[in-house]
C-alpha cells in the first residue's frame, strides 16, 4: 500500500508520507464524504458536500479545507452545498451537472489537475450515473475517489434521469480500468472501498447482467 494504512473505524482512514484521507458518513443515504489533506502544507479539499452541514463545517475548519469538489449533482451529494458556500468554501462541479446544484463557484473539466497544497488531484470525467459524473485520482498514490461511478460489485445505478448503462460501462472500462493500476484503492460515494484489481475482472459479468 506504498506506506499507507487503513483504519476503517477511524475518521483518518488512510495516510502516507505526504497525504491523508479522512472519511465521515452522513445523511439518510449514508453518503461517504472524504477530506484529502496535504500533510506538508495543511491544505485540504472536501469531496461531496453531501449532508449534515454542521458536521462538515467543523471538519473543514479542523482539517484546513480550502475548496469542495462534487463528484456529481444528485440530491444526496449536495445537501450541504449552500451552507459550505455561505461559509466561504468554493464549490466545483462539472458543467453537465451544474444545474442540479443550488449554486456553485467553478466548473470542473476532464483531465485537469487540482492542487491541494503540494498534492495533485487529477479529474476523470466518467459519465453514465449522471452526465457530469467525475472521479478524482491522487497523483503518486494508489487512490481513486469514484463517486457513484464504481462500487464493490459493479457500476453505479443508471436508472435515474440522465443515467445510461452503456455510457457508464464505457467510462469504467476506458477511463478507470484501462489506465489505472490494479492496486489502486477505490473510495466510492457510499459503502465500502474496493480496488481496481478486485473489480476489473468482472466487467463482462456486469455487461451480461445489464446493471
Amino acid at each position: 500500500m506504498d506506506g499507507g494504512r487503513l483504519a476503517s473505524m477511524d475518521t483518518l482512514m488512510w495516510q502516507d508520507s505526504v497525504s491523508e484521507i479522512h472519511k465521515v458518513v452522513v445523511g439518510p443515504m449514508d453518503n461517504n464524504v472524504y477530506v484529502l489533506r496535504c500533510r506538508t502544507t495543511g491544505d485540504a479539499v472536501l469531496i461531496d458536500a453531501a449532508n449534515e452541514h454542521d458536521r462538515l463545517l467543523e471538519l473543514c475548519r479542523t482539517l484546513g479545507v480550502r475548496q469542495v469538489l462534487e463528484t456529481h449533482g444528485h440530491w444526496d451529494h449536495i445537501q450541504a452545498v449552500t451552507q459550505l458556500r455561505d461559509a466561504g468554501y468554493g464549490v466545483h462541479v462539472t458543467a453537465e451537472d451544474a444545474a442540479m446544484l443550488p449554486s456553485y463557484d467553478a466548473l470542473l473539466t476532464h483531465d485537469e489537475v487540482i492542487g491541494v497544497g503540494d498534492l495533485r488531484l487529477h479529474t476523470i470525467h466518467t459519465p453514465g450515473h449522471t452526465p457530469g459524473s467525475m472521479c478524482f485520482r491522487l497523483e503518486g498514490a494508489p487512490i481513486l475517489f469514484s463517486g457513484d461511478t464504481l462500487f464493490p460489485g459493479g457500476p453505479g445505478n443508471t436508472s435515474f434521469e440522465g443515467g445510461d448503462f452503456a455510457t457508464i460501462i464505457t467510462s469504467i472500462e476506458d477511463r478507470l480500468f484501462s489506465p489505472i493500476s490494479s492496486d489502486t484503492l477505490v473510495l466510492p460515494g457510499h459503502g465500502d472501498q474496493t480496488t481496481i484489481g478486485a473489480e476489473s475482472p468482472h466487467l463482462q459479468e456486469w455487461i451480461d447482467r445489464g446493471w
